[in-house]
């Protein structure tokens, strides 16, 4: 496009919020934000830097997206980054984004969260906090009934499901509900989502007054706090944020830069301690050949601020090395209550020292996950999503998967998964039930999480071949290794390796394997502790006494053998109830 293209096309936009692509046969060369688009796209044409110039030189074609506010530009802006990963733009190797409501395209429309939209629905966000997102979409679905159902449970149904009988949903599907009204519904969900918050305000504030006249005061406190979720929702940051009084969560940032990598380290303080510190790697935009006047430090710290801490709690305050030059990143900061501070002397000043010192160590270099690829020689060039996963089990009872989620080298407990399996003392047939259930749910769209780029098995040939099979199965084409305890064998479907003890990527995988162990073996003695035993039918025996008695003997067996002197040591314990536990054991 030339000067006079982009004035052209710029003077065709509005002069609102929203989000703009350049785009080359296609493919988006660069996405970018604005609060007003108009004017931010015509500066195009007048480049402010080499770089950009011979982006807008290739670009044949521009998308626009129009937002309701500042900050829904700014996070569908690094929503878009992470899906289209364009090359004139700073891109995060994370797999992280904003959450959006969908309404699809379909005669009854559903109502679901996503972050990977489907291109023909009517989509309203991105939104910063998950959980009030789904705060709302259960209210309007409580208010409104539309739909929440897959199409596969949505089809060929000759009575309402459970959503029906809940106030969930008014049932579409089998016409409990004409579709003509339920269009009228879907529309005033639409209304409500494009900012016309008294929709759904006001119904609830009314429900919540019937139910504090009534004097059915924990209802009325459960739908105070939804209302004032409801209220909120439509501020994004702004007057419904409020500012944390004393900074008890500080991330302190350091980024170094060598070519067109960057490493940003992440130092994590909470109450005045250091309790995290960790790297991620950001690829810089592409220079094709040529030096690049603008950008640096400041570009990526905006860049990586918004990209990771899409999904993730921001901290009372940011440290940063130096200011990152971005006003709409700042605006949103403000209005989230997250101080942001570049410190000159003092405690601070040597914490950013220090996220400085751990950015250098690593830049320039290969990090563990990318070690770990080249190691198993896989296509992607760096594993960045690994789920691992085991079985616990006390002989066939009470048996348990789970599946633990990494990204970027650390844990990411909000992935996390865990099942409850058929009890059976089978470790290879309850690994191919757990990677059978994982696969599945992918497939059929019921995992609200990405593909992982690896699955890591806790075990060695057998617990892999029982998952490979599950994923055979099912058809769900993700590459899976196992990594067996007693030597440290990493096992892959085609060899073994045994890589040095001191290698990271080594490392690497023991840490999730760990964890998934960890995890499992947690799960399971808590599904454990609740088993029933023969104490339960003993009359005067209750849970809290139950759970004495097995504490200060062990085992049911050992109660058995205990005198009626014995049992009544135990707190709880009478001389009735100590001879009827004799007399029934």
């Amino acid at each position: 496009m030339n000067a006079e293209g982009v004035r052209e096309r710029a003077s065709e936009l509005p002069r609102e919020p929203g989000v703009y692509q350049f785009q080359e046969d296609d493919t988006t060369l660069y996405v970018g934000k604005a609060v007003d688009l108009r004017s931010r796209v015509r500066s195009y044409a007048d480049p402010r830097s080499a770089r950009i110039s011979r982006m807008v030189d290739r670009a044949d074609g521009l998308e626009i997206a129009v937002t309701d506010t500042e900050t829904q530009a700014l996070l569908l802006e690094a929503n878009l980054i992470k899906r289209h990963q364009p090359r004139y733009n700073v891109r995060l190797k994370d797999d992280k984004s904003y959450p959006m409501v969908q309404l699809t395209d379909h005669e009854a429309p559903r109502i679901e969260i996503t972050r990977d939209p489907d291109e023909s629905a009517t989509v309203f966000g991105p939104y910063t906090t998950k959980s009030q997102v789904e705060t709302v979409v259960k209210a309007l679905r409580e208010s409104y009934g539309v739909r929440g159902c897959s199409d596969h449970k949505y089809a060929n149904r000759d009575r309402p499901c459970l959503d029906y009988e809940m106030g969930l949903c008014t049932a579409p599907c089998t016409r409990e509900i004409d579709l003509e009204s339920y269009a009228e519904d879907v529309t005033a969900v639409e209304r409500f989502l494009e900012g016309e918050t008294g929709i759904l305000a006001d119904p609830l504030r009314r429900e919540m007054e019937a139910a504090a006249q009534g004097r059915n005061f924990e209802r009325a406190a459960n739908l105070r706090d939804r209302l004032e979720t409801v209220e909120a929702f439509h501020g994004e940051g702004g007057e419904a944020v409020q500012s944390v009084g004393d900074e008890r969560a500080v991330d302190v940032l350091g980024v170094a830069i060598e070519g067109t990598d960057a490493t940003v380290a992440r130092l994590r303080a909470e109450d005045g301690k250091l309790v995290d510190r960790e790297r991620h790697t950001l690829e810089a935009p592409t220079t094709d050949g040529a030096g690049d006047d603008e950008g640096g430090v400041p570009a990526v710290l905006a860049a990586f601020i918004v990209q990771y801490y899409a999904e993730r709690e921001l901290p009372d305050a940011l440290l940063l090395p130096e200011r990152h030059g971005d006003e709409e990143v700042t605006a949103w900061l403000e209005a989230e209550g997250v101080s942001v501070r570049v410190p000159g002397a003092g405690r601070e000043a040597k914490l950013v020292e220090l996220a400085l010192k751990n950015a250098r160590r690593n830049v320039g270099g290969r990090d563990e996950c990318a070690m770990l690829a080249e190691a198993l020689d896989l296509e992607t060039g760096r594993v960045e999503r690994i789920e691992g996963f085991d079985v616990s089990h006390a002989q066939g009872k009470s048996a348990v998967g789970s599946d633990v989620t990494f990204v970027d080298g650390s844990a990411e407990k909000a992935d996390y998964r865990r099942k409850k399996l058929t009890d059976e003392n089978d470790d290879y047939a309850n690994m191919k039930t757990l990677l059978e259930w994982r696969a599945r749910r992918a497939v059929e769209g019921r995992d609200d999480r990405p593909d992982p780029d690896l699955l890591l098995i806790d075990g060695g040939e057998g617990q892999l071949e029982a998952a490979r099979d599950a994923l055979a199965e099912v058809g769900w084409d993700v590459p899976a290794i196992a990594l067996a305890k007693a030597e440290e064998r990493v096992v892959t479907p085609d060899r073994e390796y045994a890589w040095p003890s001191d290698a990271p990527h080594l490392h690497l995988l023991q840490r999730v394997r760990d964890e998934a162990h960890r995890f499992a073996v947690q799960y399971h003695q808590t599904i454990r502790d609740d088993v029933k035993t023969v104490l339960d039918d003993v009359p005067g025996i209750g849970p809290e006494t139950r759970k004495r008695l097995l504490g200060r003997f062990g085992s049911v067996e050992n109660v058995r053998e205990a005198s009626v002197d014995d049992l009544q040591s135990v707190s709880g314990v009478g001389e009735k109830t100590a001879q009827t536990v004799k007399e029934r054991l």
